[in-house]
């Protein structure tokens, strides 16, 4: 039994670091940032719908898809699970709509907390804003 586990557990550990696939050039690729200190989590958890098995990036074909996003972060004051007196962890599940992904090109979801309000961007190559947050909630 004590092997079952071990081997279980070095699974999931390795799996937590295996590198990332080849971006595929048919395909647009959305890769996941949070610039802030008090931002701890931000996975991809569906595409249009459908649950992801790897959440630390996004790959899409080109057209229109809707990705939502698993957001955690730090919070003072607000709902959440309490830390310490005051400081709280907001879990939050955002989504994003954009219309235009193109095959080849690199895009990157930026999201970030502004108070108790979550908040993402998606950028294109370019740097421009493309898209943003059209929906979200939080757990309490």
């Amino acid at each position: 039994m004590r092997r079952i586990v071990l081997s279980v557990v070095a699974s999931v550990l390795a799996a937590c670091q295996s590198p990332l696939p080849a971006a595929d050039p048919g395909m647009a690729w959305v890769d996941l940032s949070i610039p802030f200190p008090n931002d701890r989590v931000l996975m991809a958890e569906r595409l249009d719908q459908q649950r992801l098995s790897d959440g630390r990036f996004f790959q899409v074909t080109p057209g229109r898809h809707e990705l939502i996003v698993r957001f955690d972060y730090d919070a003072t004051g607000g709902g959440g699970m309490s830390i310490m007196g005051g400081l709280s962890v907001r879990e939050c599940y955002l989504t994003v709509n954009y219309d235009h992904f193109a095959a080849g090109q690199r895009y990157v979801l930026q999201a970030r907390s502004i108070a108790l309000t979550p908040e993402a961007r998606l950028y294109d190559a370019r740097g421009e804003i493309v898209a943003q947050v059209s929906e979200f909630y939080c757990l309490m």
